[in-house]
């Protein structure tokens, strides 16, 4: 397969400034890794769904999980559907921590956009939850591979936390733990060799 160039000293990082904060509530939604790794204090924590979009392995990773010369894929929200994941409450307390966190962590190319979203909770309360949303106009943002392509990728990409197929495989072990099915996503694991 061939990659596309990539050119990290052209790339804008998010800054804390531009994440939104609600005055009141603050919750994260998470539908990746955050699901299993957050890395940071919550008061309470629970399934919850987004409407209008949908998980997706869809931002090229050089830095997590590749490298410029053998990128990786890393999961992002593009358009259509929904996305079953995980909502954390955050106290008033750690908002400002929470916040420079989730900056150096998702915004680091400046691929994902930072938007408050209305989130379903399990029992079916809706809250505005601070969501990284894939930026498609960015420069690592993948449009669909076939799944070969996309398997091939993640099986051979290894980037500064490690190897790509762990990511997935991860990522679907606890996803289903959380009683949450993917299809392309477990599609995708199913024909990954077991995790080494």
């Amino acid at each position: 397969m061939e990659y596309p160039q990539f050119n990290l000293t052209k790339l804008v990082a998010g800054t804390p400034d531009k994440i939104p904060v609600p005055e009141d509530e603050f919750w994260v939604f998470a539908y990746g890794s955050l699901m299993w790794n957050p890395g940071f204090d919550y008061l309470d924590a629970g399934p919850a769904v987004l409407y209008g979009y949908h998980r997706r392995l869809c931002l090229w990773s050089v830095r997590y999980r590749g490298t410029e010369a053998k990128p990786g894929l890393v999961l992002g929200l593009d358009r259509g559907g929904s996305c079953r994941g995980f909502a954390y409450h955050i106290s008033q307390q750690q908002t400002h921590s929470v916040v420079d966190y989730l900056c150096e962590r998702e915004l680091i190319t400046g691929a994902y956009d930072a938007r408050l979203c209305p989130v379903v909770l399990e029992h079916g309360r809706k809250v505005s939850a601070l969501t990284f949303v894939s930026k498609q106009d960015h420069p690592h943002f993948v449009p669909k591979l076939a799944l070969k392509e996309t398997v091939s990728v993640v099986r051979d990409a290894k980037g500064a936390r490690g190897c790509n197929r762990s990511y997935v495989l991860n990522t679907v072990t606890h996803m289903n733990q959380m009683d949450i099915r993917d299809t392309e996503l477990h599609r995708i694991a199913n024909h990954l060799e077991p995790n080494d």
